[in-house]
């Protein structure tokens, strides 16, 4: 089985930053694609940032150029750095794993306001 675990939500001032991790345990094995969606209530879970197991990445569009997503697969986590936060990326943001299905965290808060 597989376990994701998020961390590094929280409150923070718009223009600020944060660090999300998110952690994989379990029966994996090697390399494989992950991503971040988040979603905000009354709104559907939208993607964030996705890394495929050759480490080419792939962002929405509301956060090119402001987050960065990248891994450690000795560490089997990956991350997610946002910069220049926005009030409207207030969401709980998840972490996905894929192997022959999706595995999912339990997610992380961020809000973001003054």
């Amino acid at each position: 089985q597989v376990e994701l675990v998020e961390s590094g939500g929280g409150l923070v001032q718009p223009g600020g930053s944060l660090r999300l991790s998110c952690a994989a345990s379990g029966s994996i094995l090697g390399t494989y694609a992950m991503g971040w969606y988040r979603q905000a209530p009354g709104k559907q879970r939208e993607l964030v940032a996705s890394i495929t197991r050759g480490g080419n990445t792939n962002y929405a569009d509301s956060v090119k150029g402001r987050f960065t997503i990248s891994r450690d697969n000795g560490k089997n986590t990956v991350y997610l750095q946002m910069n220049s936060l926005k009030p409207e990326d207030t969401a709980v943001y998840y972490c996905k794993l894929t192997i022959i299905r999706d595995y999912w965290g339990k997610g992380t808060l961020v809000t973001v306001s003054s």
